[in-house]
């Protein structure tokens, strides 16, 4: 894929593809400690996100990401379409009016869309929540800097994969899983999931 703003909505179907795939699994996630619409509303939300990129393809990265949040936002439920509508919006904000996406600058949307998980949820590393998985998803994204886009975006998938699994021995501290305390011990955090799941996407998309 090119790093144009075609190549980022090309990313975004990938993704809604992939969500669709994976709906099921992120719904029994969210039903053990959760109330079981993660699933559904990612779904829901990427879906009127592709409807949106088939009408129109901004002309910018930055502007496919903004619409990708506002579609989100206004489409997905619970606390998923603020946050992941925050983190799109955030790293749109970070790539100005780059033509083209190039390593530092994913890194620097990257490290724009974790602050700005950060600050809408409140959450912090070890909270078991998609912030989770964000974090050595960063982290492992600034390792592979001297790589390709899709060598980078490889990376960050991986890092994610790392920290969504993390959340299995965590004691959530957020929403509504940390209710459960240490009953929630044992399950993957389905934010953290579908973060990695979104990140892979992308990185499949960019190969």
């Amino acid at each position: 894929m090119s790093c144009s703003a075609e190549g980022v909505a090309a990313a975004l179907r990938e993704a809604a593809e992939v969500v669709a795939e994976h709906r099921s699994e992120l719904v029994e996630l969210d039903r053990v400690i959760g109330d079981a619409d993660h699933g559904e509303n990612l779904s829901r939300g990427f879906t009127a996100m592709v409807a949106v990129l088939e009408t129109e393809v901004p002309p910018t990265p930055a502007a496919v990401l903004k619409l990708a949040a506002t579609t989100l936002i206004s489409k997905v439920g619970g606390a998923a379409g603020p946050l992941y509508g925050t983190a799109f919006l955030r790293a749109s904000a970070k790539l100005g009016d780059a033509a083209e996406l190039d390593p530092p600058l994913l890194i620097e949307a990257l490290r724009a869309a974790l602050e700005g998980v950060q600050a809408r949820g409140k959450a912090v590393g070890g909270d078991a929540t998609m912030v989770d998985a964000l974090i050595p998803a960063l982290s492992a994204a600034e390792g592979a800097a001297g790589g390709s886009v899709a060598e980078v975006l490889a990376a960050a998938a991986e890092g994610a994969d790392r920290g969504a699994e993390s959340t299995v021995d965590l004691v959530p501290r957020k929403g509504r899983a940390s209710y459960l305390g240490e009953r929630a011990v044992g399950h993957m955090d389905p934010g953290a999931r579908s973060t990695a799941l979104l990140l892979h996407a992308f990185a499949e998309a960019a190969r």
